[in-house]
C-alpha cells in the first residue's frame, strides 16, 4: 500500500503523512569504480613496503583508516576493515614472539632479559632457541612487523571500500568465466551459512539436538540438498542465457594470446619483485611496464573469444582517475624518496635512537587523503516511518 504524499487527502478525507521518497538505490547517488579503490589501496601498500619508519607506517595506516571512515558504505563487505586491523595486530604479536624465542639477526648491547637457551646440533648453526633478548632486536622486529601490518590494513581498506561483485564484473572478457565462478562462489557461501543457522534454529525449537555428529549429519543433509537444488537452477539459468559461448578465433591468435598473457604476467612478477627489493629498482619499472602492456594485450585478444554484453557497466570517470592517481602518486613518491633519502625511510636500531618523521615523504603519504574529498559520498538510506522524529501534529501539517 502506498502512503499519500504530504498535503494529499486519502479517500476518507484525512491528510496524508510524510512524503514517500523514491526507492533507495546506491547507484542513484553515484558510485566509484571498484578498480579505482584497489589501485589506490595498492599504491598505499607499495608505499608501506618501501619504509620501516614506524611514524610513516602509522601515517599510512591513519590515511587508510580516515578514508575508510569517510567513504565506507553500509554494505556487508564494508565491515571487513576491522578484521584486517585485528589480523595486522596478530601478525605484529607473532613477529615479536618469534623475535623473543628465536632471536634476531641484529646484534644489540641493551639486554632486556635472558631466556634459557636450548642447544641445537651443528647443522642448525645460526638458529637459536632462547638466549639473550635485546632491545635492538625487538625494535628491529617491531619495525619489520609494522610494515607487514600496514600492508594488510591497506588491503583491508580496499576490501571494505570496493564491492567484490562489481570488481569481478569489471574483469576483461578473457577472464569472464573466472569472474563468474568467483561471483557464484561468493553468492553461495552466505546462503549456506544462512541455511545452517535456519536449520539449527528450527531443530532447537523442536527440542532436537543441533550439535554433535548426529546433529551435524541431520543439519548437513538438508543444507547439501538445498545447495544442489540451487546449483541445478543456476546451471539451467546460465545455459538459457548462453553462458560459455565463444567466438571462432584462429589458432595463431589463440597462441599469441597465451604467449602475451603468460609473458606479461612473468614481467609483472619480476617488476613487482624489483620494486619491493632493495636492489633492482633500475630495471623494475621498465620490466613492470612491459609486462603490463603485454598482459593487457593478451587480455584484449582473449576477450575477442567472449561473445557477451555488459549490463550496466561501471564508468571510469574523473573521480576514479583522481582516486587511483592519488594512490599511484603515493607509491611513486615513496619509491623516489627511497632513492634520495634512504636513511629517513629506514631508521637504524644500532645504536638505539628515536625515529624522525621526514617531511616530504610524510607529505607524499598525505596525498592518499584525496579520495576522502574526490570520491562520492556514501549513500544514506532515507528515513522511514520508524525513524520519523516529528510529532503527530507536525506530520499532519501540509
Amino acid at each position: 500500500m502506498t502512503r499519500p504524499a504530504t498535503g494529499a487527502r486519502t479517500p476518507d478525507g484525512r491528510t496524508g503523512g510524510a512524503a514517500v521518497s523514491a526507492p533507495f538505490t546506491a547507484r542513484a547517488h553515484g558510485t566509484l569504480h571498484a578498480g579505482a579503490w584497489w589501485v589506490w589501496a595498492l599504491g598505499l601498500a607499495a608505499a608501506a613496503t618501501r619504509t620501516t619508519n614506524p611514524l610513516l607506517l602509522a601515517l599510512v595506516v591513519a590515511v587508510a583508516g580516515y578514508v575508510v571512515a569517510a567513504r565506507r558504505t553500509e554494505a556487508p563487505w564494508s565491515r571487513s576493515y576491522g578484521a584486517f586491523v585485528r589480523l595486522g595486530l596478530v601478525v605484529l604479536l607473532i613477529r615479536l614472539v618469534f623475535a623473543v624465542f628465536l632471536g634476531s639477526p641484529v646484534p644489540g648491547s641493551h639486554t632486556l632479559f635472558t631466556l634459557p637457551e636450548i642447544p641445537l646440533p651443528e647443522w642448525a648453526r645460526g638458529v637459536r632457541l632462547g638466549g639473550r633478548v635485546t632491545a635492538e632486536g625487538l625494535l628491529f622486529a617491531l619495525y619489520d612487523a609494522l610494515r607487514l601490518a600496514a600492508l594488510l590494513i591497506c588491503v583491508g581498506a580496499a576490501n571494505s571500500l570496493a564491492s567484490p561483485v562489481r570488481l569481478l564484473k569489471s574483469l576483461p572478457g578473457a577472464l569472464y568465466e573466472v569472474g563468474v565462478a568467483v561471483v557464484v562462489a561468493m553468492t553461495f557461501a552466505p546462503n549456506l551459512v544462512a541455511d545452517v543457522r535456519r536449520l539449527r534454529a528450527a531443530r532447537r525449537l523442536r527440542g532436537r539436538p543441533d550439535r554433535g555428529p548426529r546433529g551435524l549429519l541431520q543439519v548437513g543433509l538438508p543444507v547439501l540438498e538445498g545447495a544442489l537444488e540451487r546449483s541445478v537452477a543456476l546451471a539451467a539459468a546460465m545455459d538459457a542465457r548462453g553462458y560459455g559461448r565463444t567466438a571462432s578465433v584462429p589458432v595463431a591468435v589463440r597462441r599469441t594470446t597465451a604467449a602475451l598473457t603468460l609473458g606479461g604476467l612473468l614481467g609483472v612478477c619480476a617488476g613487482t619483485y624489483g620494486l619491493l627489493a632493495s636492489a633492482g629498482a633500475s630495471y623494475a619499472l621498465p620490466t613492470l611496464g612491459a609486462g603490463l602492456a603485454a598482459a593487457l594485450g593478451g587480455l584484449w585478444l582473449g576477450g575477442r573469444r567472449s561473445v557477451r554484453s555488459r549490463y550496466r557497466p561501471d564508468p571510469w570517470g574523473v573521480r576514479a582517475w583522481l582516486v587511483s592517481g592519488s594512490g599511484v602518486a603515493v607509491g611513486l613518491l615513496m619509491t623516489l624518496a627511497g632513492r634520495y633519502a634512504p636513511g629517513a625511510l629506514h631508521p637504524g636500531v644500532v645504536p638505539l635512537s628515536a625515529p624522525a618523521l621526514p617531511v616530504w615523504p610524510a607529505l607524499a603519504v598525505l596525498v592518499g587523503l584525496v579520495p576522502a574529498v574526490a570520491a562520492p559520498a556514501p549513500p544514506s538510506r532515507p528515513a522511514g516511518p520508524a525513524t520519523d522524529r516529528r510529532t503527530p501534529r507536525e506530520a499532519r501539517t501540509p
